[in-house]
């Protein structure tokens, strides 16, 4: 079983030849050096618009249909008539949901988690809208850890009481960008169907956001059976965009077009309907260099690579994790999971409570001062979630969170060891 070449993946980025300890890789990871040389040819070989006869634009609409290429890779989608790109994660799913607006009737009920609001707040503007209800899929204590409270996670039972002949969508993560946990997509999304089925609903759809998925995990919108999915290039390495997975049953059934009115008839199967006007077109080509990367990483296999990937990071998780257990009695509490494992990425939150507590502002400001790690503190835009982990939770000051990925090393994780050491004494 090959490891992963972790020297090799950090040739890759400019940013880690600083010394820098970069640990919130959740709100971004660094750029591929590719991605950024591909921008800058783009910029200055082939800037010109699309769909022009002439062979610079030739060139160009054919860098542009490439990057639509490589997000349908990653996301394994049918066709890249099913990928749109835009600025945000936030963005596209509001215009999702603005789409959507024809066909979700009054009396229906959208059910929503409380993780990164990206998933939610579209969804709970369109049920205010239409006049439909909005329901929260709620973490819920962890049965492994009782004596911790903020151990939670979301649970396929509790989502089940939910649905019923009236649920027309299902919106959550794939992986929450405060607990860390995977949630098991294919297996939650075959239950929902069927109790929808059974419950005799008129039309389910399921959005999932794979945005703090895609970094650690293979996405995979076919074999999940999902009708929507969204994930940000720029956590995965390469330039700030984010790409929508619409499939096609959707384009064509369940949403109307953003487009101008004079272009619908052309849009009507085509992403284009929910990405009015052209993204920025060097930045999709930044895109494509992602693919080869993690292809690389595997001997030239996406899979492979991506498990590698998986069992280095797991090796970053253990002592992060074992370390945090090991300070419960100085009232270091693990947000979510505490355990390491294939089901859980190195995102790891945490708080410090009890009679010797520290607010998650002043943890982040003891490693300020230390230099050269950068880590952060907040609710990320998972507000409900942070807001209902306990009562005495300032949800402004919210929890620490360090996250790390395939390119972080072992030695970085004793180095971020050291410094809460030092705090927590």
């Amino acid at each position: 079983m090959a490891s992963l070449d972790v020297a090799r993946s950090r040739a890759a980025f400019p940013a880690l030849s600083s010394g820098y300890l970069y640990a919130d890789n959740a709100g971004g990871s660094q750029c591929l050096t590719d991605a950024a040389t591909r921008i800058s040819d783009y910029l200055l070989n082939t800037n010109v618009q699309l769909g022009a006869d002439y062979s610079v634009s030739v060139a160009s609409t054919t860098r542009v249909e490439d990057g639509a290429e490589a997000a349908r890779e990653l996301f394994n989608a049918e066709s890249v008539d099913e990928v749109a790109f835009g600025s945000s994660a936030t963005m596209l799913l509001a215009n999702l949901a603005r789409a959507m607006d024809g066909d979700v009737h009054p009396d229906e009920e959208l059910i929503v988690t409380g993780e990164h609001e990206a998933n939610g707040g579209p969804w709970k503007h369109l049920a205010e809208r239409r006049g439909a209800t909005t329901k929260l899929w709620q973490a819920t204590q962890l049965s492994a850890t009782p004596n911790n409270p903020y151990a939670v996670g979301l649970q396929l039972e509790e989502l089940l009481t939910l649905i019923t002949a009236k649920t027309r969508l299902v919106a959550f993560t794939a992986c929450s960008n405060i607990l860390g946990s995977i949630i098991p997509v294919k297996d939650v999304v075959i239950a929902i169907r069927a109790r929808a089925a059974e419950l005799g609903a008129r039309k389910v759809e399921v959005c999932v956001d794979c945005v703090a998925y895609a970094p650690h995990r293979l996405m995979d919108v076919r074999g999940w059976d999902v009708d929507y999915a969204v994930f940000s290039v720029y956590k995965v390495y390469g330039p700030h965009a984010s790409v929508l997975y619409t499939r096609r049953a959707a384009l064509t059934r369940s949403l109307s077009s953003l487009a101008h009115h004079f272009l619908a008839p052309a849009v009507a199967a085509k992403p284009y309907k929910l990405q009015p006007g052209g993204p920025g077109y060097e930045i999709v080509w930044g895109c494509t260099a992602v693919p080869p990367y993690l292809r690389a990483l595997g001997d030239g296999n996406l899979e492979e690579a991506i498990a590698r990937i998986a069992r280095h990071e797991q090796t970053l998780l253990a002592p992060l994790l074992a370390f945090l257990r090991s300070k419960s009695a100085r009232g270091v509490r693990i947000v979510g999971a505490e355990h390491e494992g294939l089901d859980r990425v190195p995102t790891v939150s945490f708080v410090v409570v009890g009679e010797r507590a520290i607010r998650s502002q002043d943890v982040v400001a003891r490693f300020d001062a230390k230099g050269n790690i950068g880590i952060r503190y907040g609710h990320f835009y998972a507000y409900t979630l942070v807001s209902s982990l306990s009562p005495s939770l300032d949800v402004e000051d919210g929890v620490v969170r360090i996250s790390l990925v395939h390119y972080n090393t072992l030695e970085e994780v004793v180095k971020i060891i050291e410094v809460l050491e030092e705090i927590l004494a």
